[in-house]
């Protein structure tokens, strides 16, 4: 499986997924830590990939996502954005919406 049909089968099989730099118990970049920190402050379930463990996805990530840096979360399949932008919705209310609800149809299914 080539890397591109890797990510789409994980962004697929997962409702929230980061792609960050490093781990949620120890992110390696200030950015990564942000975001992480706001999804752990719903206490919903996510996945998360470590780019710095595999290249080929933090080489070609852009070409499946069109945004060149990271962390970039997606949920349901969309790309939501970069950190900034989490930050954004989280402090107008509308992340932690569309986490619940996505780990909530997730659950479900």
């Amino acid at each position: 499986m080539d890397v591109l049909e890797r990510i789409k089968q994980q962004v697929e099989e997962n409702s929230v997924i980061i792609y960050m730099k490093g781990t949620p118990q120890f992110p390696s970049c200030g950015f990564s830590a942000r975001t992480i920190d706001i999804l752990k402050s719903y206490g919903q379930e996510f996945a998360y990939v470590n780019i710095l463990m595999d290249q080929e996805i933090r080489t070609d990530m852009h070409k499946f996502s069109d945004w060149p840096t990271f962390p970039q979360l997606f949920i349901n399949g969309e790309l939501v954005g970069g950190c900034d932008i989490c930050v954004e919705l989280h402090e107008s209310g509308e992340l932690e919406g569309l986490v619940k609800a996505a780990a909530t149809a997730q659950q479900a299914s």
